[in-house]
């Protein structure tokens, strides 16, 4: 059972919307937590969530000012930390395509401090957030994320003495995160019309909470190279927007430069080192350290189909128009109505 009293933490890109909601989570359930440090470079967000989380009552947390791209920094904030989560990324598909180095800088290079400066401070676990567009990718956000994801992984093989375990999760859309679709089309529907990129788009759906389970899941159970994609159902671009405001017109307005009609978690290639652990279906590295058939019998994993892939198009789980609405009043705005 994990348990992360009396340990440190450090949350890369910890003002986020996912750094925010583990926050939330661990002081719920390990209010005795030793140091839980937030590192972002967004002072105006640092500044907003110490309103939140005021250390007079709130004492072992602590905000960092600070860059992935720093690796000094890095190491200085990582100064007798136990655990890892990295979150920070660039992550906005078009701004990459227009931005590409300033892409690769944070989702590459920060990676890959991330990893030396866990090294160098003796950390003990580090997850790191993927996305499905790191899975077969066409747009440089996803090509970036998948080296990200292939640095971590690999990050186990240079580990040496250290008793250290890198880990990534990878998964969908997160419902009411930055950016993302749903509070775009709510903002959107005051206008009176939804733009739409194409009629067939249908997306994986997770909740915040659903990542941060997933982190928690990874810091107790990963051995060292897993990448872990969670079982969870797809939506239909229009029923979103159907569940938004049902009543409002639709603007098709076309896919946007490095844009998918449907995303994808596992490849058919992916399928020769994928198992399933039930709750996860898990890519496990092609070489490591520990011995297959001990993690086969531990978490009575299942190796999937050859040739098995896991796309959002033909997912066997769907959210409905009425399922939407209730997940966005309880995960998005508990005020939201269709008016």
């Amino acid at each position: 059972m994990l348990n992360l009293n009396s340990k440190s933490i450090l949350i890369t890109g910890g003002t986020g919307s996912l750094g925010k909601a583990l926050t939330k989570r661990i002081y719920e359930k390990f209010p005795e937590i030793k140091r839980l440090v937030i590192f972002s470079r967004d002072e105006q967000k640092q500044f907003q969530m110490a309103q939140e989380y005021p250390i007079d009552k709130y004492k072992s947390i602590r905000f960092f000012i600070g860059d992935v791209r720093d690796k000094d920094r890095l190491f200085r904030a990582m100064h007798g930390i136990d655990y890892v989560i990295h979150a920070a990324a660039m992550k906005h598909v078009h701004l990459a395509e227009y931005n590409p180095t300033e892409c690769i800088r944070t989702n590459i290079n920060g990676a890959e401090n991330v990893i030396y400066a866990s090294l160098g401070a003796n950390v003990s676990r580090v997850v790191a957030l993927s996305t499905d567009k790191a899975c077969a990718p066409i747009n440089l956000y996803g090509a970036t994320k998948l080296t990200s994801d292939k640095l971590f992984v690999a990050a186990n093989n240079i580990s040496g003495n250290n008793d250290i375990r890198f880990s990534v999760v990878r998964y969908g859309n997160v419902m009411g995160s930055n950016g993302s679709v749903i509070p775009f089309f709510i903002k959107k529907k005051k206008e009176g019309i939804l733009p739409i990129t194409d009629l067939n788009m249908t997306r994986f759906n997770i909740s915040l909470d659903g990542g941060v389970d997933m982190v928690l899941h990874a810091l107790e159970h990963a051995w060292g190279g897993e990448i872990f994609v969670p079982k969870i159902p797809s939506y239909k671009i229009t029923d979103v927007a159907t569940a938004i405001a049902p009543n409002i017109k639709h603007k098709i307005v076309g896919v946007r430069p490095g844009e998918k009609i449907h995303e994808e978690m596992i490849t058919s290639s992916d399928s020769l080192n994928t198992y399933d652990l039930g709750k996860y279906y898990t890519i496990l590295p092609i070489t490591s350290e520990w011995n297959l058939d001990e993690f086969v019998e531990k978490f009575n994993a299942k190796k999937v189909k050859q040739g098995f892939r896991y796309s959002s198009g033909d997912n066997n789980e769907w959210e409905t128009v009425d399922t939407l609405r209730q997940l966005i009043k309880k995960h998005v705005d508990s005020s939201f109505t269709t008016k």
